[in-house]
């Protein structure tokens, strides 16, 4: 890859890593509700994720899904509704005292909503595929292997900026955790949010040139 192209997709990556969109929201709102431990397994979760697009986009399984209307619907609608769930499910939790054997398991679970929250989300294959080509060299190594290197850097920056996210809303979250009200209500905020970014996932469109 020419060198300058690899500082160019850098420095794109890193603004775009470091722009608040619904990965980082996602997982102020797990933090948030259901404490650090839980944040850092979405955060691992979500990463997992990331890497599932980056891996189905170099080998053309997600431009295979972006072509299709009937595929991205149904990719698109399970991964709503799987959001929405979360978050109706994280508003009813709302003022439940988790044992440490309860947060263990939790924990686990944060990590598989992560994973499920953003592999099912076509919006970023969709992203990957209209960032990472502009700036793959032709005349390189496989245009494969590209991908994969610079999907993978990009994950893992986004990844950074939500552990970032994370230790924020951990920290807001110690200050509150004294005031059981309080906390109730932020829960349901939090579960409020969650699924509204399912709300929104459900509303997003296929890319015109998919």
């Amino acid at each position: 890859m020419i060198e300058t192209n690899f500082w160019l997709f850098l420095a794109a990556a890193c603004l775009i890593a470091a722009i608040p969109g619904p990965g980082i929201f996602y997982v102020a709102a797990r933090t948030l509700s259901e404490g650090r431990a839980s944040g850092f397994a979405s955060t691992a979760g979500t990463a997992l994720g990331g890497l599932v697009h980056v891996i189905a986009g170099s080998l053309g399984i997600s431009a295979i899904i972006l072509a299709s209307a009937e595929l991205f619907a149904v990719v698109k609608l399970i991964g709503a509704l799987y959001l929405v769930w979360l978050g109706i499910k994280t508003f009813l939790s709302a003022g439940r005292a988790l044992s440490l054997d309860s947060e263990a398991v939790g924990d686990k679970r944060a990590f598989r909503d992560g994973v499920l929250v953003e592999a099912l989300n076509p919006k970023t294959a969709a992203f990957f595929l209209a960032f990472i080509p502009q700036f793959l060299d032709p005349a390189g190594s496989s245009p494969t292997l590209q991908f994969i290197m610079l999907g993978t850097i990009s994950v893992t920056l986004n990844t950074l900026v939500d552990v970032v996210v994370v230790l924020i809303a951990s920290a807001t979250r110690a200050q509150l955790i004294g005031r059981p009200n309080l906390m109730r209500r932020l829960t349901q905020g939090s579960g409020v949010f969650i699924a509204g970014l399912g709300v929104s996932l459900a509303l997003a469109r296929r890319p015109a040139n998919g």
